[in-house]
């Protein structure tokens, strides 16, 4: 069984945390964030420090209740981090011809298809292109930023013969052996 519940946070003196009933609100200097609690969760904030445990319940429901309790103490350190510091996810094009540039909301790809493609991302992200073929995705919520490099990273995935495609920077493509007659 998994112990990261038994863990506590320890609130950044910059951050405000406000729960109220089962929704939680992280306030810090990037902005706000909330989140919804589980029923069978109970978060305690003393001295600045959040504890996670859950609520008496039946013996073979405990099991859960921990899990839940897991993953309420792993989104909520993920808030933290998101309202003080953000995330961030790099990606690099790598191809012959392949580009990216910001053009206001909109990301400007060309990746050897016959148009280009023109992805609009959501509020609350920031894509930066320092290069043609670098581009960087920052954001407050992690679970956006991961999403938005997802779907970027989808157009072209990285094929395994040459390498070409859209890959995350420390991403490694396993390359086979060019087929043979």
């Amino acid at each position: 069984m998994s112990r990261v519940a038994k863990s506590s946070i320890t609130i950044p003196t910059s951050v405000e945390v406000v729960i109220t009933g089962n929704l939680m609100s992280v306030k810090g200097r990037l902005g706000q964030l909330n989140m919804i609690i589980h029923p069978c969760v109970a978060i305690v904030n003393t001295n600045s420090k959040l504890s996670f445990n859950i609520i008496t319940i039946k013996k073979k429901e405990q099991k859960k209740a921990w899990a839940q309790a897991g993953t309420a103490r792993a989104n909520t350190a993920n808030l933290i981090q998101g309202v003080t510091e953000g995330w961030k996810k790099k990606l690099t094009l790598i191809g012959v011809g392949y580009r990216a540039k910001v053009i206001g909301k909109i990301l400007d790809l060309t990746l050897g298809f016959s148009h280009p493609i023109n992805y609009k991302f959501p509020e609350g992200i920031i894509v930066e292109t320092p290069s043609q073929t670098e581009i960087i995705i920052k954001g407050m919520d992690k679970q956006k930023v991961g999403q938005v490099a997802s779907e970027i990273r989808s157009y072209r995935p990285p094929e395994p013969y040459k390498g070409k495609g859209v890959r995350y920077i420390d991403e490694q493509v396993i390359h086979k052996e060019i087929k043979k007659k």
